[in-house]
């Protein structure tokens, strides 16, 4: 599939870029929530964190580290959330694999909420057994 993170990637839509190696690119979100809030896509056009390779993952982790640290420095946020969304469901807006670097502050009208839902102990084992990892 390609997205406009493809097209920022090959270079076919301007960016500010930030970070680049052989998996991530990462560039300013056009649409900064906070300043100092980046994207970290991966290169391959993977939809999903579920579609991507290992490699790739543990690079786009290794790229949020190092960008986060030089966000903190930078922009001397309060905090910081780093968010990777699947599918639209799950609050992804753009189908190509990413995660956010987001400087946050108190007060800063972000929200991320969701019901808790607290099934119980044995219920919680039976999630956990249903859990194959390959």
């Amino acid at each position: 599939m390609d997205t406009v993170f493809s097209k920022i990637i090959r270079g076919e839509i301007p960016c500010a870029k930030v970070y680049e190696d052989d998996y991530v690119y990462a560039f300013m979100d056009a649409g900064q929530v906070n300043p100092g809030h980046v994207l970290v896509a991966s290169k391959k056009p993977y939809e999903t964190l579920m579609d991507a390779d290992e490699e790739s993952a543990a690079a786009m982790m290794r790229a949020a580290h190092k960008i986060a640290r030089a966000v903190q420095a930078a922009f001397e946020p309060q905090g910081m959330t780093i968010l990777q969304a699947n599918k639209p469901a799950g609050w992804q807006t753009v189908p190509h694999l990413h995660l956010h670097v987001l400087p946050r502050y108190e007060d800063d009208g972000v929200g991320l909420i969701w019901p808790r839902k607290e099934p119980g102990l044995e219920a919680l084992r039976e999630y956990a057994s249903q859990i194959k990892l390959v």
